[in-house]
């Protein structure tokens, strides 16, 4: 397991999880906020990591590997923390399209690496601003407090709507491109 800056941001982000998740429990109207920031900080960790990646010359199949894992564990966190704090449909069922999608596209890119074509589905542009967009749909989530006149979880309720409905094109994509193999694997 190579130890380098950006491997270290992923560690350091899957370290925030309990954390963030520890300030959304606590009895204190800063504590939502708070979260909130940790959150943000932790998706800010997710740019910066591929960026010095790339920009340092620091890729690692560790960090393949690790990455996504964090993204998906840090999106999933959030939903399971939001639909406890708002069980309501309106919440529960984006969360449960965007969870599904993690799931079914992560076992679709685990079979198509033991079919060798783990290459034919790889991370696109669709998959990026799918992500960007859960970013900040969960962070105003998490905030919970209006700032001024912004009702900042009911616009976040919004953009986790659009994500949830870019989760399904992005999904829709991974399927078209490893249709092909699916079509002609060994089953």
């Amino acid at each position: 397991m190579p130890i380098n800056v950006p491997n270290s941001l992923t560690i350091a982000r899957i370290v925030m999880i309990p954390v963030f998740m520890l300030f959304f429990f606590l009895p204190f109207k800063w504590a939502a906020p708070a979260s909130a920031l940790i959150f943000g900080l932790a998706a800010i960790t997710d740019w910066l990591d591929g960026y010095l990646a790339r920009r340092l010359g620091q890729h690692s199949n560790f960090g393949a590997f690790l990455d996504p894992v964090a993204d998906k564990l840090m999106v999933i966190a959030a939903l399971v923390l939001l639909v406890q704090y708002d069980g309501r449909a309106l919440v529960a069922i984006p969360a449960v399209v965007i969870i599904g999608r993690e799931i079914a596209i992560s076992a679709l890119r685990e079979w198509m690496s033991e079919l060798g074509e783990r290459a034919s589905i790889a991370v696109n542009w669709t998959g990026k601003v799918k992500t960007t967009a859960q970013m900040v749909a969960l962070l105003l989530m998490l905030w919970r407090h209006d700032i001024g006149w912004i009702p900042t979880y009911q616009l976040g309720l919004l953009a986790l709507y659009v994500s949830a409905g870019l989760t399904l094109w992005s999904m829709l994509q991974y399927l078209r491109a490893a249709w092909p193999a699916m079509r002609e694997g060994d089953y």
